[in-house]
């Protein structure tokens, strides 16, 4: 679903500068170690139902108007550990929605943005 989501975006690049934001809700069993679906107890619950989904899609377009590189993005990915509490600001910088809830630090993108990007402020 999420792919074609995608490819939705990519045909409507050459009229909106575009991205995707997905998250899941919760994680799940696929039948590792015979557990399957969700919900178990925290203090039994395998990784895969604690550890969250998430994907962004930055179109070229985005990433070169903003100043974002693709692959900073996905040397973090490797490494830094996120959570729901990035959603927010993540959100609010992508859009560049300038309020003063706005957290630089919880913005995922924040590393991976250009120093001194004209096209982004906060």
């Amino acid at each position: 679903m999420v792919d074609k989501a995608i490819k939705l975006l990519q045909s409507k690049q050459d009229k909106f500068t575009t991205s995707l934001v997905y998250l899941s809700d919760h994680g799940e069993s696929l039948g590792e170690d015979g557990v399957y679906l969700h919900g178990l107890p925290w203090s039994i619950a395998p990784d895969t139902q604690k550890h969250v989904p998430m994907l962004l899609w930055l179109s070229a377009d985005y990433q070169q108007r903003y100043g974002v590189s693709s692959q900073c993005l996905q040397q973090k990915a490797k490494t830094q550990a996120y959570s729901q509490d990035n959603l927010f600001s993540t959100l609010l910088g992508l859009l560049g929605v300038s309020t003063r809830e706005y957290q630089a630090t919880d913005d995922i993108l924040t590393p991976c943005r250009e120093a001194g990007d004209e096209n982004f402020s906060h």
